[in-house]
């Protein structure tokens, strides 16, 4: 079998960390496995080894993907698309602080997954807290973390329940508390 060369490998590797952050927020961290994300990217299980070194590894990686998509929208059309029905009606595509908060709190203390989420965490928080100039660094740390608790909470919450109209009346007055 003739070797890949070393830009195709580059673009496979970035392929399986795409389809990887996708699933991991359709499925969670532990309901998909290596050869399910290696066949879902179009390659074989074998080659997996040769470019992480373990699931784990690729974890890191696809949170740090996905939280790169995350960081991309800004101010009050950041808000308004994370509390939106589309966000919580397609978990694959949206934040991995909603979609993977329970199965990264299952993951040991000082876990290199836990270390990123931690770290996403911390950037959404800074993000908002861009968005309370007026306030003082205390405060805006304060109130920003109270916003991240309440997007990331009422995301979690919306795509819990089984009731459409309660899923939208979480959105509803968590954009309300956001907007204040």
């Amino acid at each position: 079998m003739p070797r890949v060369s070393q830009e195709q490998a580059r673009q496979n590797r970035q392929r399986v960390v795409e389809v990887a952050a996708a699933l991991f927020r359709e499925r969670g961290l532990h309901g998909v496995g290596v050869a399910d994300i290696m066949a879902s990217a179009g390659l074989t299980h074998g080659g997996f080894y040769g470019q992480f070194a373990n699931k784990d590894a690729l974890a890191v990686e696809a949170l740090e993907s996905a939280l790169a998509e995350e960081r991309r929208g800004n101010g009050d059309a950041l808000i308004a698309n994370y509390l939106s029905l589309a966000h919580v009606q397609d978990p694959g595509k949206g934040c991995p602080l909603a979609a993977l908060a329970n199965d990264v709190a299952r993951e040991p203390p000082g876990s290199p997954v836990r270390a990123r989420f931690t770290r996403g965490v911390e950037s959404l928080a800074a993000i908002l807290a861009g968005l309370m100039p007026r306030l003082s660094k205390e405060r805006r740390r304060q109130q920003s973390l109270a916003a991240v608790s309440t997007l990331v909470g009422a995301v979690v919450l919306a795509r819990a329940v089984d009731d459409a109209a309660l899923a939208k009346e979480l959105l509803e007055a968590a954009t309300a508390s956001a907007s204040r």
